[in-house]
């Protein structure tokens, strides 16, 4: 399962540090691996989407209790693990604060790796993907070592995002150098060269950026309706703006932005002229990843959703999820965080 030929070899990843984005193809990243066509962050959604095309495969990082990165959306675990249905964890159900939103549930950082091995996968949005809950039960949670070797043994990248770790370095779990140790372990800069590092949160990035000895690529996070928990002075019109913009570039190689910011959406939820955040991003030599594309008509523009809207599957009919994706390409991104690999691969060709 070797993808030099998807890569171009080493230099289409190495070759994104250095030249000028506007001269790479845009890549295709499988957000959560395959997570249309099977329960998300499972090594089976990481393998389907390596054999669909995908460049990178994306593993969300999480913390078990022995400090080890583990591959969920969230570390509230009930909605992609059986964790509610085994009775020896019933004890740990709680509620937490987690970056201003109270959450009851199972969190992955009240369990050891041992412990959570036991639990096993399942469809995160059973309403829109039914077809993928014939996988429930089949699948572990991966630690983010495991997608690092299935994704060298496929030669793919890989484009981690740390979720919550101000709140996980209050409880003395720091994600970041888990990160770095684990890049390490797997074969240093050989190894970081094939990655990104995205956040919403400004920290990790400046850290990986200033303080350690290998080289990373960082992505700043930038969601449409709220800044980072840990600068809360910022906003995204700040962070996309020229002086902001220009602060990321001094510990960043990049935006991971929320798609409307590129094509925005008017009240009825039709696709708006884009703006003009790419090439301003890219005058600052930041290449743009737009999150995420999904083939449901509840996630499309208006213009894009098919089938009777008066049926009862409408939201979860597939509309022209490939018409979004050229619209996007032809604006200028750089990357495409999808949870359909085949459609971002074949409207890019």
């Amino acid at each position: 399962m070797r993808r030099r030929d998807v890569l171009a070899g080493a230099g289409a990843l190495a070759g994104c540090a250095t030249m000028n984005p506007g001269t790479q193809r845009p890549i295709v990243i499988a957000h959560r691996g395959a997570s249309g066509e099977r329960p998300e962050h499972t090594l089976a959604a990481y393998r389907l989407a390596i054999a669909q095309g995908a460049d990178f495969i994306e593993p969300d990082l999480v913390m078990t209790s022995d400090g080890v990165l583990v591959c969920r959306h969230e570390n509230e675990i009930s909605g992609t693990t059986d964790v509610a249905q085994r009775p020896e964890f019933a004890e740990r159900r709680m509620e937490k604060s987690i970056d201003g939103q109270t959450v009851t549930g199972w969190w992955a950082e009240d369990f050891t790796l041992a412990e959570l091995k036991t639990l096993r996968c399942k469809e995160r949005l059973p309403q829109l993907r039914p077809q993928n809950t014939a996988y429930d039960g089949r699948d572990a949670i991966p630690t983010f070592a495991e997608v690092l070797a299935l994704a060298a043994e496929a030669d793919v990248g890989v484009y981690p995002e740390l979720k919550h770790p101000s709140f996980l370095r209050a409880l003395g779990l720091n994600a970041v150098e888990a990160l770095i140790a684990a890049v390490r372990s797997a074969g240093g800069q050989a190894v970081a060269d094939r990655l990104y590092v995205q956040c919403f949160e400004t920290w990790p990035l400046q850290h990986l950026a200033e303080m350690s000895s290998l080289r990373w690529r960082g992505v700043q996070l930038i969601a449409a309706a709220s800044g980072p928990w840990d600068r809360r002075d910022l906003t995204p019109a700040a962070m996309t703006s020229e002086e902001g913009l220009r602060e990321i570039a001094t510990y960043a190689r990049g935006i991971g932005v929320e798609k409307t910011l590129i094509i925005p959406r008017d009240r009825d939820g039709r696709s708006l002229a884009p703006t003009t955040l790419v090439a301003r991003a890219q005058a600052h030599n930041l290449v743009v990843h737009a999150w995420t594309f999904r083939a449901e008509n509840y996630f499309l523009p208006l213009e894009l959703r098919r089938g009777d809207a008066a049926s009862p599957g409408y939201q979860r009919q597939h509309g022209d999820l490939e018409a979004e994706l050229r619209a996007f390409y032809a604006a200028g991104v750089h990357g495409v965080f999808s949870d359909f690999v085949p459609p971002a691969v074949a409207a890019r060709g």
